[in-house]
């Protein structure tokens, strides 16, 4: 066969790949343009494009890709030590061959991602860590999303209530305020108190989530 030939087999079946997964993306956008795809739960291939240079920037994507390389690398130094000696010993001792080809074709085909956590469980344990330091180091930051989820809505159903006490009995503060504006028929103050009040929540959700990111930093 020729070198053009060889040339032309090799780039036909490429940009026919290609060439189809443009073709399949061009029309999921059309599709959600058109309103047949709802783009609340299928984004747009464009708007996913464009995300790129935003990810990249801004989520440390560079830094993570080699912590994630590193570890696969680190994995399968491990399964290549661990396979191999194993692959020896099996081959070499026919007794044990039979009596585990089985299990080992067993565990190769079982769901072994379901018991991840009970390796966490098992192998954190090889840390040697005191109770205090279980608490701070694991129990305490992967308790905090829950925490502050539960604070920030005890904040806020309790600035609801206390307002709405306040202008149910013109006790003081910002429900009092509201209800005098309101009792006074000034349309435009009553309203501008209540934005007030909306304003005091969305500054104490803003400050209880910087709270946890300061007691939860994400590397």
């Amino acid at each position: 066969m020729s070198a053009p030939s060889i040339a032309k087999s090799s780039v036909l079946p490429a940009a026919l790949g290609w060439g189809s997964v443009a073709i399949f993306i061009a029309a999921i956008e059309g599709l959600i343009r058109a309103g047949l795809i709802n783009r609340f739960i299928v984004p747009m291939p464009s708007e996913v494009l464009l995300a790129f240079p935003r990810i990249v920037s801004e989520e440390n994507v560079l830094s993570r890709f080699v912590l994630t390389v590193a570890e696969a690398f680190s994995a399968s130094i491990l399964v290549a030590v661990f396979g191999i000696a194993g692959g020896v010993l099996l081959h070499r001792f026919n007794l044990l061959r039979q009596a585990t080809e089985t299990w080992v074709a067993a565990v190769a085909a079982a769901p072994l991602v379901l018991i991840y956590p009970l390796y966490l469980v098992i192998f954190g344990r090889s840390f040697n860590l005191t109770p205090a330091q279980q608490f701070w180091k694991i129990l305490f930051p992967s308790a905090l999303p829950t925490i502050f989820v539960g604070l920030r809505l005890g904040l806020i159903f309790a600035l609801i209530n206390i307002v709405g006490v306040e202008f149910l009995i013109n006790f003081g503060g910002l429900g009092q305020l509201i209800n005098e504006l309101a009792e006074r028929y000034d349309l435009a103050g009553t309203y501008a108190a209540i934005c007030f009040v909306v304003l005091v929540s969305v500054c104490v959700f803003v400050l209880m989530e910087r709270l946890e990111r300061w007691l939860r930093p994400v590397d």
